[in-house]
């Protein structure tokens, strides 16, 4: 098996990295400041080559097609669209803020649609054919009871639309394309007091995705293999 992340870095993305080489996966891990992550490296370093650390910027897109002519020729098995932003606290009615709302949507939205345009080719190569993005339940209309977070919320929705068109597009290729949402997780972005770990979100996010079937692209999945509403 060989996966590709993206927000490789700290976290979630961080975290299924580890998980891939427990497994004796080749891992593809991609983040924005490689010669800062440390611990990414770090694990890199004592993988004997079954991690591997590359430049990608979500906001910086030229980046991507950088990556993806760099690995042309690779199978991929499984590309994790994780690396994402939550955008500027300039987020409730009155006060958002128009350029953050726009750079937060071409790392949430318009990156993953780009990467998956880039791989596409690779994942076809590859065996399990998956695209799985990192949604969040903040992006379902039917979940929003308190409102405001115009930017995540609008960002995640959006993406939201993007796996569903991917599901319909790249039927014919066998590729299955799924939105999950990891749960309230303790990272920088869900802070100290979310529900679960890094570790626990993982574990469950990779019990859905390697028992996907194709009738499963397409869908929104919660942490527990439940559809979430649109």
């Amino acid at each position: 098996m060989k996966i590709l992340i993206t927000g490789a870095s700290r976290g979630i993305g961080l975290e299924m990295v580890r998980y891939g080489l427990d497994q004796g996966w080749d891992v593809l891990a991609c983040c924005r400041n490689p010669q800062r992550a440390e611990n990414l490296l770090s694990m890199a370093q004592l993988s004997n080559g079954r991690v591997s650390v590359f430049l990608a910027d979500m906001s910086e897109l030229a980046t991507l097609q950088a990556l993806a002519y760099e690995l042309r020729h690779e199978a991929i098995d499984m590309l994790i669209n994780n690396a994402g932003v939550y955008g500027s606290d300039k987020n409730s009615f009155g006060q958002v803020d128009a350029h953050d709302w726009a750079e937060t949507f071409k790392v949430n939205t318009i990156a993953p649609m780009k990467m998956s345009e880039l791989f596409v080719e690779q994942l076809s190569m590859g065996r399990s054919k998956i695209i799985a993005c990192l949604s969040s339940k903040m992006g379902s209309m039917e979940d929003n009871t308190s409102g405001g977070s115009y930017i995540y919320r609008s960002s995640k929705a959006a993406l939201n639309s993007v796996v569903k068109s991917l599901s319909l597009d790249l039927a014919d290729k066998d590729i299955k394309c799924v939105a999950l949402h990891p749960g309230w997780v303790k990272t920088d972005m869900g802070g100290p007091n979310a529900e679960i770990s890094c570790k626990q979100s993982v574990s469950q996010m990779f019990d859905t995705l390697l028992n996907l079937k194709a009738e499963d692209s397409g869908r929104f999945i919660d942490i527990d293999g439940a559809d979430i509403p649109w």
